[in-house]
């Protein structure tokens, strides 16, 4: 089976490359790499254009992004992942072989800061994340191409892309939850700050589930 890895970007030239140096082992294993870019104002596109397979531009907006590059994927199996998060060469047979068990899944995450509190954000997000069979964007959601379809796609809205596709394909099977980690990145939590970050995190997920449109989440988010 073929794994279509789709990255979307907007200005991170300077993550980008570390991101799609592990991928390129996928690449020679014959899987495909898709990044669509959402209008960046930096290089991201120059400094990615030999590291993937297809580069591909749309507006702005992490579900459309996703499902502009989904539709040219190749694969049997979509994996979204974001840009600012890296996983291991090796975890193209993770994905492989959780897919015998379910159509769907998610890895664990880790963050990119070594500080204590972060494992602690972390291991609370991939239990949560395991009970619920509910996935983040940064926990690196794959699914078979044949699924992601029924469920039809992501939905296009502005936040929680994720959760709501989650939701869909919960309804099919519950996620594989892989303890392999993706390293994702700390930045945002470090210069907004933990606490303010956490609690940010908290409303905007009790906002949406109490109807908020996803409009004002975004506001809110930035």
């Amino acid at each position: 089976m073929k794994i279509s890895v789709v990255i979307p970007t907007l200005n991170e030239s300077d993550s980008i490359t570390n991101t799609l140096k592990p991928l390129q082992a996928w690449r020679k294993r014959g899987h495909q790499v898709v990044l669509v870019d959402g209008g960046s104002t930096d290089d991201t596109a120059n400094k990615a254009e030999l590291l993937v397979d297809l580069v591909l531009h749309s507006e702005q907006g992490r579900a459309l992004q996703m499902n502009t590059g989904a539709e040219r994927a190749e694969g049997d199996v979509l994996l979204f992942l974001h840009a600012d998060t890296i996983i291991a060469d090796n975890a193209d047979q993770l994905i492989l072989n959780a897919l015998n068990d379910r159509p769907w899944g998610r890895f664990n995450v880790a963050f990119s800061s070594s500080r204590f509190v972060f494992k602690i954000i972390a291991f609370l997000m991939n239990l949560k994340s395991c009970l619920s069979s509910v996935a983040t964007g940064d926990q690196a959601i794959f699914v078979s191409k044949k699924l992601f379809e029924d469920v039809g796609r992501f939905p296009q809205q502005l936040l929680m892309e994720d959760i709501e596709l989650s939701v869909a394909l919960r309804r099919h099977a519950r996620s594989v939850c892989l303890s392999q980690k993706v390293i994702t990145s700390s930045r945002r939590w470090e210069k907004n700050g933990l606490i303010k970050t956490v609690l940010l995190m908290w409303l905007l997920r009790f906002a949406y589930f109490s109807g908020v449109s996803s409009t004002t989440l975004k506001r809110w988010y930035h």
